[in-house]
């Protein structure tokens, strides 16, 4: 039982009582039954590597010749004849490489015996200068010494007399011989033509394969088709980046060692390039060849010197900028995955294994994100971070290491501001301490969260200081509602209002009795906001605000609900409980209170300003002829089309001019006030369109509940569609003017993923590309604010 404490200690909280739960039997079961089948699967690799390398490399091959075996089928060749042709063009490269290596390779044969007295002058001069007494010169005559005598003493050591007897074995034939020689030369020649067989079949019989793949894996088709379409995507990306990389590595190579005056310089370059697909031992292996070279050729130690000087400048731009630049995310691994998977498939399958190794290593990947059961490989091997920002923020307090939690603050805070922190992030760091305040932690884990939000809020208040000092009185009064964590998201907002230029105090969490609340000291304070984390708050709000009532009957209550049902959110139950509004986040409580306190001002900011090309914007719409009603029933049935995708109520396709927005495309039929010209399409005016914000910024907005953002909850549109959700894309051609948006709205709250977003900006281009007739613009990513209540959501690219 948790031990009792004094209220608004943190010692006790709003979570649920828990008690310590055992080890699951059937947990510990599973838990043994998959290291036997990953041992039964390890062992079966091994064994089986005779086939199955053949086949991973066939594979892999094929990853890189699909997209060329495709783009063949749509200029209408059948599948035969395109897989014949890409194997024929494949062919003839790797001959006319192997010719043009051979010839290289024959130049040098002939002529390095001319190099071998440079290589006997520059042995002999570094034998001379090794000749010199050294420091360890005495320690290796002592050592010479102790060996000479423990070998004469030894057992067994022939003695005087003793002759020793040598097993002459007797000749092989010549058939012996050459069979010797030949099967270890025929061995990869045999390997090469299983890989050119496999490849052939896997390019024809691409369709068939991925179906049996998909059967494998499961019956659900959606998530295994994107497992099949990601792990394509991943491996054919990473194959090309890495032909790249190794392109443009090996060509200044070729040309600097031309320079430089190294012979075969075309032979080392085309090896660099071919070396490099080995990873780690690749580069090291292709410079060893030109290096020793340099060292034969040239009498002196110069081509040597420039030779070093040239691969190691070309590895550090390789490795430095390069890589980094192409590659970017492509395979998604991170980098202690990819060195232990090297060293894994290196062990099992030898060097083919380290080639292979982050191919397959990717596959695993794929499986882990797409399939439930093996979602272990996604937290191993993957790049994206296991714990969110404020659960990692959480866990290192916990672990009392306060000082890397505003590391991570820092960085969170150098990508948005104070205020997104405290939105996004530091209201969820609070939600996990009153979730886990009596169901998993000790009193010592509650005092290191106490002790580090201190900190990390004392640091956020002396390193980000209110431009402008806020001269007036505060007009605003922070109550913490019960627990010390009720009052901690208090110093966060009364911090984010002096930010915004409002003046505010804060009052430490309340035992709700009327002397307790006498000593308040509320005098010239107009707006009250109570902070509460409890899921069941309704009692408390409804006592304190009684008690503020019967004490200041003029002052105005906020209830700041962070972590309550959304039952008590939406219903007017809050004005039951005697509070005038309520409240679910740091940047929703801003505009609220502000609103409150300059209804003016608030109503300014609700109006977006205009785009700077506004005026180049409408010249551009006006010429498109769209709203004369151009294109009317292909806006229409892409609006349509959208919401059936997404699955919102409905969506609309909107534009604006100097003074007026028009709905150009709807997917339903929707009230509102028409054109009379014949286009019979809905406008409103500017300053309430309801896309006028992502005209002004040009950045997909994306408003999850409309009533919790004040700049939408009084907007006429929303008001007259009974709309909880908004998103919207900006409708931007190539020149960078935003003609309107592309806007989905639904009567119920909801958020989109990353894939929708990117999925949205897309139509959104093909939007654009019918009303200009242009082709459609690739949609780049756009800024985002995510902690912001009214998120510009970025899209991926």
């Amino acid at each position: 039982m948790p031990q009792p404490s004094l209220p608004g200690s943190l010692t006790e909280g709003p979570g649920v009582a828990g008690g310590e739960s055992r080890a699951d039997p059937g947990q510990l079961l599973r838990l043994a039954a998959g290291l036997v089948i990953a041992a039964v699967l390890i062992s079966g690799l091994y064994l089986g590597q005779g086939v199955l390398i053949p086949l991973a490399i066939a594979f892999l091959i094929s990853f890189a010749l699909g997209p060329l075996v495709t783009l063949l089928g749509r200029i209408g060749l059948p599948r035969l004849l395109s897989v014949c042709i890409v194997m024929v063009i494949v062919g003839a490269f790797i001959a006319g490489l192997a010719l043009l290596v051979a010839s290289q390779v024959r130049t040098l044969s002939a002529e390095l015996p001319t190099y071998q007295s440079t290589i006997r002058g520059k042995i002999s001069e570094i034998t001379e200068n090794m000749r010199g007494p050294g420091f360890l010169d005495g320690a290796l005559d002592t050592f010479g010494v102790v060996q000479d005598e423990v070998s004469h003493a030894a057992p067994g050591s022939e003695g005087p007399g003793v002759q020793r007897v040598e097993m002459v074995p007797a000749p092989r034939s010549p058939f012996e011989t050459a069979i010797a020689w030949l099967v270890p030369a025929l061995e990869p020649i045999a390997t090469a033509g299983i890989v050119l067989v496999f490849v052939f079949l896997v390019l024809l019989d691409r369709g068939d394969l991925r179906d049996r793949l998909i059967r494998l894996m499961g019956g659900n088709l959606h998530r295994s088709t994107d497992a099949l379409e990601e792990a394509g995507r991943r491996i054919s990306k990473y194959l090309l980046m890495q032909v790249v990389v190794n392109v443009t590595y090996a060509i200044p190579m070729a040309l600097g060692l031309w320079f430089i005056g190294v012979p075969g310089w075309i032979l080392w370059g085309a090896l660099a390039a071919l070396m490099r697909f080995i990873p780690y031992l690749g580069p090291l292996l292709s410079a060893f060849f030109p290096l020793s070279l340099a060292f034969a050729v040239d009498p002196g130690w110069d081509m040597l010197i420039w030779t070093g000087a040239l691969i190691l400048l070309l590895e550090l731009i390789s490795n430095n900028i390069v890589e980094p630049l192409l590659y970017g995310t492509s395979t998604g691994l991170s980098a202690i995955s990819l060195i232990a998977a090297a060293t894994f498939w290196t062990a099992l399958w030898g060097p083919i294994g380290l080639i292979l190794s982050t191919p397959l290593t990717v596959c695993l990947l794929v499986l882990g994100r797409n399939l439930p059961q093996l979602q272990f490989f996604e937290v191993l091997l993957g790049s994206t971070p296991v714990l969110d920002v404020p659960t990692r923020i959480y866990q290192r307090l916990i672990a009392d290491d306060a000082e890397e939690a505003i590391e991570i603050v820092d960085q969170v805070i150098a990508e948005g501001d104070v205020i997104a922190f405290y939105d996004g992030y530091g209201i969820d760091v609070l939600r996990h301490v009153s979730d886990d305040y009596l169901a998993n932690a000790r009193v010592g884990h509650r005092l290191r969260v106490a002790n580090g939000m201190d900190m990390l809020l004392d640091d956020l208040r002396a390193g980000y200081r209110p431009e402008t000092a806020v001269e007036t009185p505060p007009r605003i009064a922070c109550i913490g509602g019960k627990w010390e964590i009720d009052s901690v998201a208090c110093e966060m907002l009364v911090h984010a209002l002096e930010l915004r230029g409002l003046a505010a105090i804060q009052r430490r969490e309340a035992v709700v009795t009327a002397r307790h609340v006498d000593k308040m000291a509320l005098e010239g304070i107009e707006v009250v906001c109570l902070s509460y984390f409890s899921r069941e708050p309704e009692k408390p709000i409804r006592a304190f605000c009684r008690r503020l009532r019967q004490r200041w009957p003029g002052i105005r209550i906020v209830v700041a609900l962070w972590n309550a049902p959304g039952a008590l959110i939406d219903s007017n139950r809050i004005h039951d409980l005697g509070a005038d509004e309520v409240v679910t986040s740091v940047e929703e409580a801003l505009h609220r209170l502000r609103r409150m306190l300059t209804p003016e001002e608030a109503l300014q900011d609700q109006i977006a300003p205009a785009p700077e090309n506004d005026a180049e914007r409408v010249e551009a719409l006006q010429e498109s002829e769209v709203l004369q009603g151009g294109s009317r029933e292909e806006l229409d049935a892409l609006a349509k089309r959208a919401s059936q995708v997404f699955d919102v109520k409905f969506a609309v396709i909107s534009a604006i001019d100097a003074e007026t927005e028009f709905i150009i495309g709807q997917s339903m039929d929707l009230p509102g006030r028409r054109t009379t010209d014949g286009t019979d399409m809905i406008t409103m005016p500017r300053d309430e369109a309801i896309c006028d914000h992502v005209v002004g910024s040009g950045e997909l907005l994306v408003v999850n509940d409309t009533r919790r953002d004040p700049r939408f909850a009084d907007h006429p549109a929303i008001q007259l569609w009974n709309t909880r959700f908004y998103a919207g894309a900006p409708l931007a051609d190539g020149q960078g003017r935003v003609f309107g948006a592309l806007c989905l709205l639904d009567t119920d709250p909801r958020k989109l993923g990353d894939e929708e977003l990117t999925l949205l900006a897309a139509m959104a281009a093909d939007v654009v590309s019918l009303i200009t007739g242009d082709e459609a613009v690739e949609p780049g990513p756009v800024r985002s604010d995510p902690a912001s209540l009214t998120v510009g959501q970025t899209v991926p690219d």
